[in-house]
């Protein structure tokens, strides 16, 4: 947006001059936060604002959140701050004389005691740099104007009025004729029909990927017709009646996906959905179909359900800070009057209703009133129970212990308290929850889970943020719970488990100690056939190639991540028996993530040099494996993606026989202080076939290692650190050079790098840092007739001559230069000089 980069020439006089204001103003569903997304997205590759900042204010409008989620956008850990002053103090710090660009999306409330809370809220913004920028979604013009009140600024409005005609009916194809192998223009009559749909839909984005998806389920002309005809698609309603069109998706839904539509209405307006964590919980709650194909889990069939609702646009995919899902205000709403007699939000404001419908299901209670949560031994009929409490401690344990007495039909339970309460442990009436299947629990200070907690026999997730458990539960009782899929335990607390293989429907085992002890041996590992991610640590605690087999990991038919791990003991250690217990931890073919850490055979396992054992893995990590000499044939792997080596001391070469790892992304190489060439002596690689979908590669302390073929085609990040060339090679033909960030660090041996003679083909480039390369003297020869320049962003040097090297001296896109090691610079060289 051209608006970003608008100068302000606006007298730096008034508090807040140093920001301009947009308000994107439109009706629900017409595509605010769609079209700000593209722009934040865009903007989070560049580098003109320092700072930028992501949050959703809604329509229950709180200072002290609202700041929170600024500066945990910023900082992306929550601030543990409780008063207003002390968040404003963080915010104005963080935003100190630097440029920043704030998205403050979904805006709804608009009085006089709301513009005294946006004052404090924008406070800390005025110490911004020049030419910072809010953005803003709302319905209405007032909140736009009472927000540029707040700052005085002149209301600047870009209104979203809906789409043209033909606009919207090409998006209601687009979802419409989705997955389809033939052409829409062969569905004439359904493109015909769509064409009147589209009339009813009043330009709105959203009813049109929505409706899309309806059509999409029956590529049938009675179907179609069907929905055109809907008394909720009638022709005289209006914009704000769009609900009632959205409300047509959901009809259409089958239960089974009404029931995990309708549960997430429990959640807050603009919550930010784990798909993991929500197909867990649809799991515990009996809303997944039992799967047919015996080699699908029950979580694969909740995938599939979510994807759906994706697809059906019921959850939108944002990826600003990391992957999440949301919904859309307009979708929450429809949960919420879809469910209204099943779900429940109680939060501090708000009071629990006078009559109880016996069909309510689903509670989430938010509050610090300890009345609120006595009364819950009033929902007697309930399945899932979201806790939030912020008051004493003595009430949510009295209270806790009713609910268990009173609540015995739950099968979810989720409690959250603050950490200044004193709860150490939860009481033992949690056992008679003989029905409970997802059991969370997020409060640091808890140390003792009860031994009731082994009574829970149904129970499949198993979800503990304290501090610790209790060695009387693990060691004793957690291992009666034959039905767990799933244990996240602090610290690494599920090593503690004494007799794990008992849990056979474990899905994840991230890492378990192995010990010479009874009940925490490989062999515990034999019947859990229904691992997917499994991490064995101490493997040195293996006495032999026979108990090394008794794991049985090539039985386990769904494991697809797997590290293994021997322990930092160097010495007295028999590295023949790690090869032959790594010759027996066999994994199955499915495998697509291996990991091996301190691995102390000069060998490879046998099954590692058999590309058609292990041809589906995509990811490959061999760490502090001092001894390994050869490695596998890896470049042969028809998926791998990613492969990461570090600290192999005695590797002179990644193969012994050319390969191109066909599909290799990312190649991070770490400490491999004998590598001396790609290929084994006499094995001669050609130019531009090695590596050809390598986008990231990272080269740090090889000092052995002389040169690389020419630089993979589509290679985007390259760091060299302390290796051994003289200089680089792009590969010699005439396309763009798609590289976008070069790193050189301490590689005394490189004399040019040939970045004036490629500048042309360099186009990309927007990060170069050259630091303690005491050799280098030329960056290539600019051609006379050439009035090309690099586009650099950022520039991180240790020597300043490196300034008057071409094509560093008329760079005029520079934004950040970095000079280091360089205490005594008092002036930058000149050519004179």
């Amino acid at each position: 947006m051209q608006w970003l980069r608008k100068p302000s020439y606006e007298p730096q006089t008034t508090l807040h001059s140093n920001i301009s204001l947009l308000s994107i103003v439109g009706h629900g569903g017409m595509g605010k936060t769609t079209l700000l997304q593209h722009v934040y997205e865009e903007e989070m590759r560049k580098e003109f604002f320092d700072l930028k900042m992501w949050v959703c204010v809604s329509n229950n409008f709180d200072v002290k959140k609202v700041i929170a989620d600024m500066l945990e956008s910023l900082k992306k850990e929550r601030p543990r701050l409780e008063t207003l002053d002390a968040l404003q103090n963080s915010l104005k710090n963080e935003v100190m004389s630097k440029k920043f660009l704030l998205v403050l999306d979904d805006i709804w409330e608009n009085d006089e005691q709301d513009k005294k809370k946006w004052e404090k809220l924008l406070a800390p913004l005025a110490y911004g740099k020049i030419c910072s920028r809010i953005l803003v979604t709302t319905r209405t013009d007032s909140v736009a104007m009472m927000i540029a009140t707040v700052i005085k600024k002149k209301s600047e409005i870009f209104r979203l009025e809906g789409l043209e005609e033909d606009q919207c009916l090409q998006l209601l194809n687009s979802h419409a004729f989705f997955g389809i192998e033939n052409s829409p223009d062969d569905h004439k009559k359904l493109r015909a029909i769509a064409g009147e749909i589209v009339k009813k839909l009043l330009g709105s984005p959203l009813a049109a990927k929505v409706i899309g998806g309806v059509l999409n389920d029956n590529l049938d002309e009675r179907h179609w017709t069907k929905i055109l005809n809907s008394d909720f698609l009638s022709p005289k309603l209006g914009q704000d009646d769009i609900f009632l069109i959205l409300r047509l998706s959901y009809m259409f839904l089958p239960k089974h996906l009404q029931n995990c539509f309708t549960f997430c209405s429990i959640f807050e307006q603009d919550y930010e959905f784990s798909k993991d964590d929500l197909v867990k919980m649809w799991v515990a709650l009996g809303f997944i179909q039992q799967p047919h194909d015996q080699e699908w889990t029950m979580e694969d069939i909740g995938g599939r359900y979510f994807d759906v609702l994706v697809k059906k646009n019921f959850f939108d995919k944002f990826e600003i800070d990391g992957q999440y899902y949301k919904m859309h205000d307009l979708i929450h709403e429809l949960a919420r009057l879809v469910s209204i007699h099943e779900c429940l939000r109680v939060e501090d404001g708000t009071k629990l209703p006078s009559i109880i419908p016996k069909t309510l299901r689903h509670l989430f209670i938010k509050t610090t009133n300890p009345n609120i949560i006595k009364n819950i031994v009033q929902f007697k009929y309930l399945h899932s129970l979201f806790l939030f409490y912020e008051a004493s401690n003595a009430d949510l344990c009295n209270a806790l212990i009713e609910i268990f007495k009173a609540s015995r039909s739950l099968r979810l339970l989720y409690i959250w308290a603050q950490e200044s309460l004193e709860i150490i442990y939860i009481p033992e009436e949690i056992g008679n929850l003989i029905h409970l299947r997802y059991l969370k629990i997020d409060y640091y200070d808890l140390t003792i889970l009860p031994r009731s907690l082994s009574n829970l026999y149904h129970l499949q997730y198993l979800i503990n943020y304290g501090h610790n458990v209790g060695d009387d539960f693990l060691l004793s009782g957690i291992s009666n719970l034959s039905n767990l899929l799933y244990v996240e335990l602090p610290k690494n607390d599920i090593s503690l488990i004494c007799g794990i293989g008992k849990l056979k429907s474990l899905q994840e085992l991230n890492m378990f100690d192995l010990r010479d002890v009874s009940g925490y041996r490989i062999g515990e590992l034999e019947n859990m056939n229904n691992l997917c991610k499994l991490g064995i640590n101490c493997l040195e605690n293996v006495k032999d190639a026979e108990e090394a087999c008794s794991a049985k990991l090539c039985s386990k038919k769904r494991l697809t991540d797997l590290t293994l791990c021997w322990s930092n003991t160097y010495y007295p250690r028999s590295f023949d028996l790690d090869e032959n217990v790594l010759n027996n931890l066999q994994p199955p073919k499915c495998l697509k993530n291996l990991s091996i850490r301190r691995y102390m055979s000069a060998r490879s396992a046998i099954w590692m040099n058999n590309v058609s054992l292990i041809s589906n893995l995509e990811k490959i990590v061999l760490e502090l494996c001092w001894e390994w000499e050869t490695l596998p044939p890896f470049g042969q792997l028809p998926f791998l993606k990613s492969l990461k080596l570090s600290h192999m001391r005695k590797v002179k070469w990644l193969q012994n026989m050319y390969c191109v790892f066909p599909l290799l992304e990312v190649l991070e190489i770490y400490g491999l202080e004998a590598l001396e060439d790609w290929f084994e002596a006499g094995v001669a690689a050609e130019d531009g076939c090695l590596f050809p979908c390598l986008i990231q590669l990272k080269l740090y302390d090889c000092p052995k290692l002389k040169e690389l073929p020419s630089l993979p085609s589509k290679l985007k990040q390259l760091q060299i650190k302390s290796t051994g060339w003289k200089t680089l090679t792009f590969f010699s033909n005439s396309n763009p050079i798609p590289l976008e960030s070069l790193a050189v660090f301490q590689c005394p041996n490189i004399t040019s790098l040939p970045l004036a003679d490629e500048i042309t083909r360099l186009a990309a480039l927007r990060s170069l840092t050259i630091e303690n390369c005491p050799n280098l003297i030329s960056l290539g020869e600019m051609q006379t007739s050439n009035n090309c320049h690099l586009m650099l962003s950022n520039l991180r040097i240790s020597d300043p001559l490196v300034l008057l090297m071409e094509p560093l001296r008329s760079i005029a896109s520079l934004k950040k230069l970095s000079i280091s090691n360089n205490d005594k610079l008092v002036s930058f060289p000149n050519e004179a000089e």
